[in-house]
């Protein structure tokens, strides 16, 4: 079989935080002297059941992975090594996401927490050929007047160069607010050339995932798979050339599905929908983005239809039309080596 860390792919769906190589956790953790939970050090994949309990033991192990990011150096620590993994699978580029929110009290305010992050992306980029483009996320958790004025920000670094500002999300828990009252934000978002990709359809499913549509209008959609459950909805998405960043490791830890044959990996596909597969928090689930490529394998997935998600992913990420065009071609490639 073809070797899927060479498969040329793009990432689309990777958080700031959750990015972290387990190792390095430990070594900032020990710098600080922070003690830190079992749970993140034990080199055991987090399971959690898909309710509110669940969500709360995966997001307290999210909360104190990021008590140790609480420097400029700790910031472009994870940003240069996220692009580095990415580099060792095959990934062309990484579409990294991040609330500033969080590190803004360590690093002197919100606008020098994003313009860390955006600098060391783009000298990422040169360090590891991995084009590194950085998408501002709201959170669900905060009111939807905190979105407007990351929204703002994002809108005032924006550009199309590899570290710029390219797209603007929406994360955590789905069953936290009102998703219409995030409208606003996105629209000043959208009005400033960034790229709408919220999370949707994977806690909640289609009632959901049609306020996402309606209220947010996404070019891309976080997860998304559980359109699989509404073959209409699933249509207007497909249709709409809304792309789903669909990571199969996650919907197993966070309890959506059983196991990994469960994820309707093979059914998003055969409906014709734009699969870009993404790792999400490969520091709790111990999965990272070859691995999804891998769990496609394990699911049916000839190397065809491998290089055709790769493709997805190549299509729906938000690089210039001519580094698309490259990476079909080596992906062509890839597919005509004989293994």
């Amino acid at each position: 079989m073809r070797d899927l860390d060479n498969l040329p792919k793009v990432h689309l769906h990777l958080h700031f935080t959750g990015s972290m190589r387990v190792s390095t956790l430990r070594e900032m953790a020990e710098e600080q002297g922070i003690r830190l939970p079992q749970n993140l050090v034990d080199n055991v994949a987090l399971s959690v059941p898909a309710n509110e309990r669940g969500w709360f033991r995966f997001q307290r192990s999210y909360d104190a992975a990021r008590k140790v990011v609480s420097s400029e150096a700790a910031m472009r620590r994870i940003i240069r090594e996220a692009a580095e993994d990415d580099a060792r699978e095959g990934s062309r580029r990484l579409e990294i996401q991040v609330d500033p929110t969080s590190y803004a009290p360590h690093v002197g305010g919100l606008t020098p927490a994003l313009e860390i992050v955006v600098d060391e992306a783009r000298e990422a980029s040169k360090a590891t050929g991995v084009e590194v483009g950085v998408i501002v996320a709201a959170s669900r958790m905060k009111h939807p007047l905190d979105a407007r004025t990351l929204a703002r920000l994002a809108v005032s670094m924006a550009g199309d160069q590899p570290g710029d500002i390219i797209g603007f999300g929406l994360s955590n828990d789905e069953r936290r607010g009102t998703t219409s009252e995030w409208a606003a934000a996105f629209n000043i978002a959208r009005r400033g050339g960034l790229a709408a990709v919220p999370h949707g359809g994977e806690l909640l499913g289609p009632d959901h995932l049609r306020e996402v549509v309606a209220h947010l209008k996404p070019t891309r959609i976080g997860h998304g798979v559980r359109s699989s459950e509404d073959p209409d909805l699933l249509k207007r998405i497909v249709d709409a050339g809304i792309a789903l960043e669909v990571c199969p490791a996650s919907n197993v830890a966070l309890g959506v599905y059983p196991d990994e044959s469960a994820v309707p990996l093979q059914q998003l596909f055969a409906s014709g929908a734009q699969i870009a597969l993404s790792a999400d928090d490969p520091l709790l689930f111990l999965s990272r983005l070859t691995d999804q490529y891998q769990i496609a394998r394990d699911l049916g997935a000839s190397d065809r239809q491998l290089a055709q998600m790769a493709v997805s992913s190549i299509d729906a990420s938000l690089a210039s039309e001519s580094k698309k065009r490259q990476w079909r071609r080596e992906v062509d490639d890839w597919l005509a080596d004989t293994p």
